[in-house]
This record gives C-alpha cells, sequence and structure tokens, in this order.
C-alpha cells in the first residue's frame, strides 16, 4: 500500500460503523471526540444506534464511506469486507479475532479475509483501532484519555490495550494519533510509518512493535525520515532467546535477533527505548529538539544532591557534563552569589530563588554552553498542601531564557509526580522538554544522544535464499580463501603430522602447531594447539600429540606482539540475510559478550563506530600507556570480511576469525584461526 492509500482510512470524511454493541461503542467515542462527518450504522436487526438510523446492509448505504469499522464476526467479517470493496470504500478496522493468531482454520480464514479486500486497505483482523486526534476521529470502541491537538506525535502499536494506556498518559506527550495494528494481514507498521511520514501534523513517530515484515522497505523508509528531519524512536518487545542450537560458529551462539534490530536503528539514527517510561519520554524529546548530535549535557539545581544525583546517574549512561570554559564560566558566575562554585552540573544554591530576573539570567548564561541539551532539575510540591507560586516562577524564567538563547532545554523532575500535567503541557507548547523521571530522562537523553550526526543513505537489501550442502572448510583453506580478500593471514604451511618438523622450513620462531581438520572447531578447547615452540623438536612433539584429533597439522609462525585480540564472525537470519559480528575476542569470548553487530552492505565510518562502541576499546586505544591497536587494519579487516560476505552470499552460510590478533599501529591485525562454513 501507498500512504495516499491509507488517506480516507485514516482521515476519514464518511464512516461505516458495522456490527452490534462494540459498533456502538464506535459511535459513542466519535461523538464525545466531536468527529463532524457522516456516521452510518449498519445493522439490519435495529432500527437505531447511538440516536442514528440503521442501515440493512452495505449495500444500502448512500455512498461508499471513507472507512469502515467491521465489528462482526470472523465469517461475516469476510462477507463485510467483500461488500465494502465492491462498493469502493476506502478503507476498513477489523475487530473480529480467530484469524491466524488462533491457529488451526486460522490461516485459511485469513487467506479468504485478503482476497475479500482485494485491494481496499485493512488494518486488522483482531485489530482494536485508530484515534486520530487532529481530525477528531476516534475509530475505536473503548474509553481512551486523548483530546484533539493539531500538532504531535504518532505511535503504531500492536497491543489494544497498551494503546489504551498510551492515551491515558499524563506526562505532557502532544499524542495526534494512535494505531493498533492487530494481525497486520494486510496493513503492517511500514504502512502506518509511511503514512505518518506524509503527515506534516506529525513531529515524531513512535513503533511499539514485536517485528517488522519488510525489512528492505523499513530501510527506506528510515532514510526518508532522516532526510526530512522526523524522528523516530523503537520499542521493540518480543526479544527471543538466542537460538541455542549446537552451532559450529561463535557468532551463531552469540547473536539474536534483537541484536540485529539494534543494527538497524543505529544504521538509521532511530532511538531505541527500552521501557515504556523511557518510549515516551524519548518521544517528547524528539518532538521537540529532533535528534541530538552528541551526549553533552549541562545541568542546574538549587541542590547539591540533585547535581551529585544526575552527574552519577549520567556516568553510568555514558553521557557527559563538559566543563564549562573560562569565558563561560565567568559570566555565569556574574549572575550568582561568590560563594556559589560554578560549575557543571550547576548547584545555583538558593540565593535567586523567588527573583525571575537573576533566574532568567543565570539560566541564560548557562545555556549558552558547547551542550547538546540543558537541563533544570525542578520538583513540582503537591499542589493539594503547598503553594506552587516560586515554582511557577522558575518554569517562567526557564522559558524565557530558552526563547533569549535558543537553545535546547528541558525540566527535569527527579521523581515522575513531582510533574504535573497542567506544567507539562505549558513546557511543550513554548519548546521546552518535560521529563517526569530523572531516569526516564536520563535514559531519553541517551537513546537521541548522536543521532543528529548519523545520515546514512545505506540501504538494507532483501536477503537471498540460504545455501545448499554447506560445509565445514578447514582453517588453512579458510585462511588462504580470506587472504585472496585482504586479510593479513600467518606465514605457514600444512602438512602431513608426521613430517612437521621437516616442513618449517624457513618459517621464524617461535611457531604454532594445530591439528588440521574440516570437522575441529574451537581448537583450543579440545587442547588440539601447540603454542610458542622454539625449535624442530618441540614442533616434533606438538606434532605426535596432535595425531590424537587429525592426520595433518597446521604449522604457522606465531603472532608475539598482539595488543589486543577481537573476533569478526559472519552469520545469516531469515530475515536480515548475511550479518557481521565484531567484539572482543579470545578463548573466552562467550564469557566476555563484549560485542556489537553490523548489517550489511557496511561502510567504513560505520565499522569504526561500531569498534569505538565496544568495551574492548580502551585497550586498542592504549589502555594506561600500552601500545595503540592498529585500528585502520582492524577497520580494513572487517570491510574486507564484509566484501567477502558479499561476494559469496549465495553459498556463505558462517564465518569465524578468532582471534583476529591486532599488532601495534602500523604493523596490522592478523588473522590467527578461522573457519568459513560455505557450499560449493
Amino acid at each position: 500500500m501507498t500512504s495516499r492509500s491509507l488517506t480516507r482510512l485514516l482521515s476519514p470524511k464518511t464512516v461505516a460503523v458495522i456490527g452490534g454493541r462494540v459498533a456502538e461503542s464506535v459511535i459513542v467515542e466519535m461523538d464525545k471526540l466531536g468527529y463532524t462527518g457522516d456516521i452510518w450504522p449498519v445493522n439490519p436487526g435495529r432500527g437505531k444506534m447511538a440516536g442514528r438510523t440503521c442501515f440493512a446492509s452495505v449495500a444500502d448505504l448512500p455512498q461508499a464511506p471513507d472507512c469502515a469499522y467491521v465489528a462482526v464476526s470472523r465469517t461475516a467479517t469476510i462477507e463485510t469486507l467483500a461488500a465494502l470493496a465492491e462498493i469502493g470504500a476506502g478503507g476498513a478496522i477489523s475487530h473480529a479475532s480467530g484469524f491466524s493468531e488462533v491457529g488451526g482454520d486460522g490461516a485459511a480464514m485469513t487467506a479468504d479475509f485478503i482476497a475479500a479486500a482485494g485491494d481496499m486497505p485493512v488494518l486488522g483482523p483482531n485489530c482494536w483501532g485508530v484515534l486520530n486526534l487532529f481530525d477528531k476521529v476516534a475509530l475505536w470502541p473503548d474509553l481512551h484519555g486523548a483530546e484533539p491537538i493539531d500538532r504531535g506525535v504518532a505511535i503504531v502499536n500492536q497491543s489494544g490495550n497498551m494503546a489504551i494506556n498510551y492515551t491515558m498518559q499524563r506526562r505532557g506527550l502532544p499524542l495526534g494519533m494512535i494505531i493498533t495494528l492487530g494481525n497486520q494481514a494486510m496493513l503492517d507498521a511500514n504502512d502506518c510509518l509511511e503514512a505518518f511520514l506524509d503527515d506534516d501534523r506529525i513531529t515524531a513517530i513512535g513503533l511499539h512493535i514485536e517485528g517488522l515484515n519488510d525489512l528492505a522497505r523499513f530501510s527506506e523508509l528510515a532514510i526518508r525520515a532522516q532526510r526530512i528531519d522526523k524522528p523516530i524512536v523503537a520499542l521493540k518487545t518480543g526479544t527471543s532467546v538466542k537460538a541455542a542450537r549446537a552451532a559450529i560458529s561463535h557468532t551463531a551462539t552469540m547473536v539474536g535477533a534483537d541484536d540485529l534490530y539494534g543494527a538497524l536503528f543505529r544504521r538509521h539514527g532511530i532511538a531505541r527505548a527500552h521501557s515504556v517510561p523511557g518510549f515516551l519520554e524519548t518521544l517528547k524529546l524528539l518532538s521537540v529538539t529532533g535528534r541530538l548530535k552528541g551526549n553533552r549535557l549541562g545541568s542546574l539545581s538549587c541542590s547539591g544532591g540533585e547535581a551529585s544525583l544526575i552527574a552519577d546517574a549520567a556516568e553510568r549512561r555514558g553521557l557527559t557534563f563538559p566543563d564549562l570554559g573560562n569565558a563561560h564560566a565567568e559570566r555565569v558566575r556574574a549572575t550568582l552569589n561568590e560563594f556559589v562554585d560554578v560549575t557543571n552540573p550547576l548547584d545555583y544554591h538558593t540565593f535567586i530563588w523567588g527573583k525571575p530576573d537573576e533566574l532568567t539570567a543565570t539560566f541564560a548564561a548557562m545555556m549558552r554552553g558547547s551542550f547538546d541539551i540543558t537541563a533544570l532539575i525542578i520538583d513540582y510540591p503537591r499542589a493539594d498542601r503547598s503553594r506552587c507560586d516560586e515554582y511557577d516562577m522558575a518554569i517562567e524564567a526557564w522559558i524565557a531564557a530558552k526563547n533569549e538563547t535558543r537553545a535546547r532545554t528541558a525540566i527535569i523532575a527527579t521523581l515522575p509526580e513531582c510533574l504535573p500535567e497542567p506544567v507539562a503541557v505549558k513546557l511543550m507548547a513554548n519548546g521546552v522538554v518535560p521529563f517526569a523521571g530523572m531516569d526516564e530522562a536520563l535514559d531519553a537523553i541517551k537513546a537521541a544522544a548522536g543521532l543528529g550526526a548519523v545520515t546514512s543513505n545505506n540501504r538494507l537489501t532483501a536477503p537471498g535464499p540460504p545455501p545448499t550442502a554447506a560445509m565445514n572448510r578447514d582453517e588453512w583453506t579458510s585462511k588462504l580463501l580470506l587472504a585472496e580478500h585482504g586479510l593479513q593471514v600467518p606465514r605457514g604451511i600444512a602438512s602431513a603430522a608426521n613430517k612437521a618438523a621437516m616442513a618449517v622450513g624457513d618459517l621464524a620462531y617461535p611457531v604454532v602447531v594445530k591439528a588440521l581438520s574440516a570437522r575441529l572447531a574451537h581448537k583450543s578447547d579440545r587442547g588440539a594447539i601447540r603454542l610458542n615452540l622454539k625449535n624442530r623438536i618441540d614442533v616434533e612433539r606438538a606434532a605426535v600429540a596432535m595425531q590424537a584429533y587429525s592426520t595433518k597439522v597446521l604449522v604457522e609462525e606465531m603472532v608475539v606482539d598482539g595488543v589486543a585480540e577481537m573476533i569478526i564472525g559472519i552469520d545469516r537470519d531469515p530475515q536480515f540475510g548475511l550479518f557481521v559480528m565484531i567484539g572482543a575476542g579470545g578463548t573466552e569470548v562467550e564469557l566476555w559478550q563484549d560485542t556489537t553487530t553490523i548489517l550489511l552492505p557496511a561502510t567504513k565510518p560505520e565499522i569504526e563506530a561500531a569498534v569505538r562502541s565496544l568495551r574492548i576499546w580502551p585497550l586498542l586505544n592504549g589502555y594506561r600507556g600500552r601500545p595503540r591497536g592498529d585500528l585502520e587494519s582492524v577497520v580494513n579487516a572487517i570491510a574486507n570480511v564484509a566484501r567477502f560476505a558479499e561476494a559469496n552470499a549465495a553459498k556463505l552460510a558462517e564465518l569465524d576469525i578468532n582471534p583476529l590478533i591486532v599488532r601495534p599501529e602500523g604493523k596490522g591485525a592478523i588473522v590467527a584461526d578461522a573457519l568459513i562454513v560455505m557450499g560449493e
């Protein structure tokens, strides 16, 4: 479907409501919201419904409706969709359950459902409905807490009950539209996303999803969202436990579907939330400020305790409080009492509390820093027991300073319940993010931090079929294949085990001897490797020991100046196709779980950013006076592995390089062990 085909469905001028009690509830909600278009109830057994005369059938309607809410049995639903499609209805919402979600004959019923609808777009089945607050449309059979609005955020969601909960929020989120998807027999999250991108009234988009049907199309839409600067935040639930199959490669056991979605969201500058409060707070942030370019915060409060609290909480999330420059500090100091220590976070004490002009001056001076966002921490007291006029005064001063400086700013209530809804609404209307809860605020800032610097046009491509008859290649064969694609491998030779000592030839000691077999993976776990062999006698003894595993051995020069060990892996996912995993490598790779995922095709800037995101990065970057690792060679190695995967996409099943030994800067990165599984 295209977004244009959803205009009548989502913004109808005429609505047919078909069914009994549920259908009547929809009419009630439409009236309560103030819908001004025509509503036509269809029920052959009733004369009136919610004060309106009922039509006996779809064929009796005065004209084709823009949208029909269909709340009849599943069998009757199929008949009704066919009738609506025949008269040219603009779309429908199907409330009935008992389709693909129940198994049995549900799949056949779904096929009939799709055939009946034809080219008519349908949400559902098993769908709660749509709230379009811009046009006062409540195709919705239940209570909700939303109100008409001119501009705001849009949410697409798979759960009807969660959609109701979202409408009940009291956090100041300007909710403009919410769509529940149901079973997605026809319309899915991508269709809704495209419609949201085309609606200029929508300021930010929230996706609460379990998964996506067409990743290549989603990638295209996400690139378009970046181009028109309409930010997206995703809350992905239903994250699966990583497959516990007896995999040959480390990559297959360490990467799950959720890691791949995370990589997709990072590529396209999509904020990722991990809780419902974080989802809503991130939506507010993106709606007001758009995506943040970095992670630099400025903070003010009149309490040293709050300053310490936010400093600790921000550090745990990788957010920074840059020091004030001399000139900036002097400007702030000039607005405060001499006893105030001017730092960031700033505890401005209470000397200026209740003095609007002085508050505005301090706030404006602090906002003029090199921050991605500046926040004031303030918790309102209970209105039923306290006066709030001085708190209102601080809010007015903050808004005035924001208008003067045009900075990106926020208010943070340490406790969510200490931000009254009217205050949050006022702040949103004045371009200030009202954060309900300090942890929620910092989670939102972390989710949005750096996204403004993401400009990837790197589209995800649809995966091809998996290879058939894929076979393990032994380490030597795997390394030769990788060397052909620009990777550095140690000097070595494959030999019969009983001739290993003679095969050493001009290899430089120390050397490594490994059992060589396509059936032998994770050699260190099996004792099938000997390191640091310094002469032919050592090699001969090692080769004898290797005969317990294979009649062949691999003798290689040992890399002795490694700075760090990494893993590079390739695996295949049914939705994402081939992907790259990188991380801290070595024999304890699964213990440390320091990995990240990169989708294909991959660019070098994307690869470098992924390397820098790892916990092992400080070690690569010269931790505590150690030599820096050769970052350029690491990036080139990963890029070459990615190119190898793309060149062999039709036959490659898995690939593991573990470890990639990273040498000091300028000396390269060496593939010390490798395993490739591929077809002919």
